[in-house]
């Protein structure tokens, strides 16, 4: 599906920022270009709920509830990149992309105190209800995951720094290259769901993080295996599970998101549910 970019229908923030995500799309990350073009209508949000959303008498609390949203999306393309460039290192081997990665964390904690400062004040000043309040809970709740998911990509980083002084296997890691690949597709999926504030998107990443969970597991017996038969490898199998666990938590904090997603349009909280009761959740009225 092609989604156009009509600029006479949406702010001149919002078009400044599509315009600097297409021209920095190596600083924020492929979501960011993609989240821009499919949301940089007026968000749309009135077909999101049958509150109001969005629409308020107050011009200048519309550009505040805008900036808080952008910020979200620009934070999510970091991560996301963030992410991605960490498994790589572990993957190829990279040191320099690794300590690249540690390097730029800076930058996602910076953001999460930016917008969480911008959410009090918001709070503070305009005392928002309904699906307003519940767009800002939301997002304090889902920079906070996106923070931790920084966090674990350095662990990622980390691993793979130390990893890359040690012999490497002779299928290179080729069973954290799928678990990888998996996160990385909830991370994209979650962030897609924020941005589209899709719930249906947002409860499929309950039964995808389940797959996870499996293939976690079973690279875990993988290596617990190569400890017993070969003593030898048991410092680099350690390694590797501290990576795995790292990513596997990514997809743990991926999932949360796709939960504040429907926690924000059905006004629902289905943390610690299962994936029936999710779907049961957002097909109620």
């Amino acid at each position: 599906m092609r989604y156009s970019f009509r600029p006479n229908t949406c702010s001149k923030t919002a078009r400044n920022f599509y315009f600097y995500g297409a021209c920095g799309p190596h600083f924020f990350g492929a979501f960011t270009v993609w989240a821009y073009t499919v949301t940089i209508h007026r968000w749309n949000l009135n077909n999101m709920h049958k509150d109001t959303f969005g629409q308020h008498t107050s011009r200048r609390f519309n550009e505040e509830l805008e900036d808080i949203r952008n910020d979200v999306m620009a934070m999510g393309g970091l991560v996301e990149k963030q992410t991605a460039e960490a498994i790589e290192s572990l993957l190829q081997g990279d040191v320099e992309l690794a300590d690249q990665v540690i390097e730029n964390d800076y930058q996602v904690n910076h953001h999460e105190v930016s917008i969480d400062n911008k959410c009090t004040q918001l709070l503070a000043r305009r005392q928002p209800t309904a699906t307003d309040l519940r767009f800002i809970i939301a997002v304090i709740k889902t920079i906070t995951d996106l923070e931790r998911i920084g966090d674990q990509a350095c662990r990622v980083a980390v691993s793979a720094l130390k990893l890359a002084e040690m012999e490497r296997p002779a299928n290179h890691f080729e069973e954290i290259r799928h678990l990888g690949d998996s996160v990385e597709q909830m991370l994209r999926q979650s962030l897609d769901a924020f941005a589209r504030f899709d719930i249906q998107k947002a409860a499929l990443l309950s039964e995808k993080d389940e797959h996870v969970d499996i293939e976690y597991e079973g690279i875990m017996r993988q290596h617990i295996t190569y400890m017993l038969e070969n003593p030898r490898s048991i410092k680099r199998s350690l390694q590797v599970i501290w990576a795995i666990r790292a990513i596997e938590r990514i997809g743990d904090h991926s999932q949360n998101i796709g939960e504040y997603v429907i926690y924000l349009v059905k006004g629902k909280d289905v943390r610690h549910t299962s994936p029936d009761d999710i779907q049961k959740a957002i097909s109620e009225n």
